[in-house]
């Protein structure tokens, strides 16, 4: 029996089970597909608009905010509609306009436009582009007030007036530039940012679960009966090692594969995506290799694996992103295979990298892959000896 023959049963195993199936296939592409439409592509936060009183300076005021880039206007016939909305989460924010809003500014007199929101992040984001809207009808009502009190007249004429004025006056141009690189780029793909993380989360997860099938050979003596034929320990302890990487390939083949067809997932430079998959599918089916030689029985070595590679991935920036990572954290993060591997793909997707480019994450990988497997073989190799 030979160490490709071996690798072959087992891959052929797990592929029938129908558990790990659905863990190989289904699940990593409905994980892609939720975090691609919970967090990919681009957002307007739902800002509602009360306009109690259908005024013109009310109006054009309600007609500045729906201009506005960046968010996503919507009417609201009453306040108590709109805070309902805000509390229950179905609008960011919401901006309630006073029903004596045009009778005040016609009248020479201030009037207050309320801004109701929770008090997040995106809430200020969005307190800083309607205050700006505003900001900017305010100024032209100023202006039209310093007309109306020099030159006299009706406060709407001079509104008119006013606007006519500021059409003339040339517009101050703003440039701005961008210093560095942008860690996330405009053009990532809706499905691009969730799915190398989850590849590596499900090969991992899936090569440390899947080693409960070493112990179960080792229970029913098939490893045993196979060290009694003429097959060397050295081709069993191979063979197991093939099968474990053989399982991780396989699955990252069908994640690839799978999402760049149907979600147009880019992964990069083709050779280079494919090196460091390969690469990260050895480190997995090391770590596969360790636990399944020092587990006793398949339920430890399930709950051990199913623990572990959760917490690993977790750590390594599988389950958020390691832009977002203080410098100890980020420090500790590479301290797993999984952050130099995401890494390494961040540098293919985002910034089009070769095979050169990633070739320190390639190299620390490989230490990885090498020290997992020598232990493994290793603990394999007397387990099969000592029964």
């Amino acid at each position: 029996m030979t160490a490709l023959t071996i690798a072959w049963t087992n891959l052929r195993r797990s592929l029938k089970d129908r558990t790990n199936a659905f863990f190989f296939v289904l699940f990593p592409l409905l994980m892609i597909t939720v975090l691609g439409i919970a967090f990919g592509g681009s957002y307007e936060p739902r800002v509602g608009v009360v306009q109690p009183v259908a005024g013109a300076l009310s109006g054009d005021l309600v007609a500045a905010l729906e201009d506005t880039e960046g968010i996503d206007v919507r009417r609201f016939e009453s306040r108590a509609e709109a805070v309902e909305a805000v509390e229950e989460g179905g609008l960011e924010a919401a901006v309630v306009v006073p029903a004596t809003y045009d009778d005040r500014l016609e009248g020479g007199r201030d009037t207050t436009v309320e801004y109701l929101s929770r008090s997040d992040r995106s809430a200020q984001q969005i307190g800083m582009i309607v205050r700006a809207v505003v900001d900017d009808q305010a100024g032209r009502y100023r202006v039209a007030r310093t007309l109306q009190r020099e030159l006299g007249g009706e406060f709407r004429p001079n509104l008119v007036r006013g606007d006519a004025f500021a059409g003339r006056v040339a517009d101050v141009a703003v440039s701005t530039t961008t210093v560095g690189s942008a860690p996330l780029p405009e053009d990532l793909g809706r499905f691009d940012l969730g799915a190398s993380s989850q590849l590596l989360l499900f090969i991992f997860i899936t090569s440390m679960t899947t080693a409960a099938s070493l112990i179960e050979t080792r229970r029913l003596g098939v490893a045993r009966r196979m060290f009694a034929t003429p097959t060397r320990v050295a081709t069993i302890v191979a063979g197991e090692a093939l099968g474990r990487v053989a399982i991780a390939v396989v699955q990252g083949l069908i994640i690839m594969l799978g999402a760049a067809l149907l979600f147009g997932v880019s992964w990069g430079n083709p050779i280079a995506a494919a090196l460091m998959m390969l690469l990260f599918a050895t480190v997995a089916g090391g770590a596969g290799m360790v636990l399944g030689a020092a587990a006793t029985n398949a339920q430890q070595s399930i709950a051990v694996g199913l623990l572990a590679g959760l917490g690993i991935s977790a750590l390594g920036g599988s389950m958020m992103p390691l832009e977002f990572y203080s410098p100890t954290m980020l420090t500790i993060a590479h301290l797993t295979p999984h952050a130099w591997a995401a890494d390494g793909f961040a540098t293919l997707v985002r910034h089009d990298g070769t095979v050169l480019d990633i070739l320190p994450q390639l190299g620390v990988l490989a230490v990885f892959a090498a020290v997992l497997f020598g232990i493994g073989s290793w603990a394999l190799r007397r387990r099969i000896l000592t029964g």
